[in-house]
């Protein structure tokens, strides 16, 4: 118990300590100081301190030579405190300052990788996945000799699955739901939204899955037309997966819908009989 209250006692000096070496050199008039002491809190890694003495010395270093340095350090101070949104307004910024930088293409890279640390948990709207993905093939475009070309590719390929699990769970959920019109048209604009997905015979067949259960459910007036159209998605599926281990399953509901055809149109016959 006292070895606890000994530690927290020095930790709590250790801070206070801190505390009170950087109130000093906030305090400091040497401007020169001020900007070796921000590099050296920079280089530690203590960001907060680095951050606000940049900050203060932005306004006086401004159109010097030293103040390209300043401004790209300043930026990356919000970028690992996870600030993204700042930091990739002060990565904008830079590039607007300083085009022709030796640093340019990182910085590019940087502000596109900002929108990147934005991207949202799949639930909520994917605005700034959208934004990554957009910014990242820029830079692809740009920097087309650039080394970060493969970490660029990745990001947008991660962003891509992510967008492509979110449209996967909405329509899904149409599917447990039971809204099976709404399914199979998610289902197919999943598949055309991303035709290079290893899923693509799995999305079709939730397609035809979805729409024998909206024909089942339907009217017996439009039973007919819609069971035609789950023939119709089968032999799309035949044409786009010959090889798929699912295309015994898709043939099922083929046969099925293809005998519920038979049926209605012996109803019919029959019908026709008795008048």
């Amino acid at each position: 118990m006292k070895f606890k209250v000994f530690l927290t006692g020095l930790v709590l000096a250790l801070l206070f300590a801190s505390c009170s070496k950087f109130s000093k050199v906030q305090k400091s008039k040497d401007v020169e100081y001020k900007l070796k002491m921000a590099d050296e809190y920079f280089a530690k890694k203590k960001y907060h301190y680095a951050q606000q003495l940049f900050e203060e010395l932005f306004p006086i270093y401004k159109g010097s030579q030293k103040f390209e340095d300043l401004y790209y350090k300043y930026a990356y101070c919000y970028f690992y405190q996870e600030y993204y949104m700042d930091a990739e307004n002060l990565f904008k910024g830079y590039l607007e300052v300083f085009p022709n930088s030796a640093k340019a293409e990182e910085v590019d890279y940087m502000r596109a990788y900002s929108f990147y640390k934005q991207s949202p948990k799949l639930e909520l709207e994917q605005v700034n996945t959208l934004k990554a993905m957009n910014m990242m093939q820029t830079f692809i475009n740009t920097h087309p000799g650039s080394s970060r070309i493969k970490d660029a590719t990745d990001i947008i390929d991660q962003c891509r699955q992510k967008m492509e699990m979110k449209e996967f769970r909405s329509a899904q959920l149409y599917y447990n739901l039971e809204q099976y019109k709404a399914s199979a048209i998610a289902f197919a604009n999943l598949l055309n939204n991303f035709p290079e997905t290893q899923k693509g015979d799995a999305y079709k067949l939730m397609v035809i899955k979805s729409y024998y259960k909206y024909a089942k459910l339907s009217v017996q007036e439009k039973q007919a037309e819609r069971f035609e159209k789950v023939i119709e998605e089968y032999q799309d599926f035949v044409d786009r997966f010959p090889d798929s281990k699912l295309l015994k399953e898709a043939e099922d509901y083929h046969n099925l819908s293809i005998n519920q055809l038979k049926d209605k149109k012996n109803e019919q016959n029959t019908s026709s009989a008795k008048r």
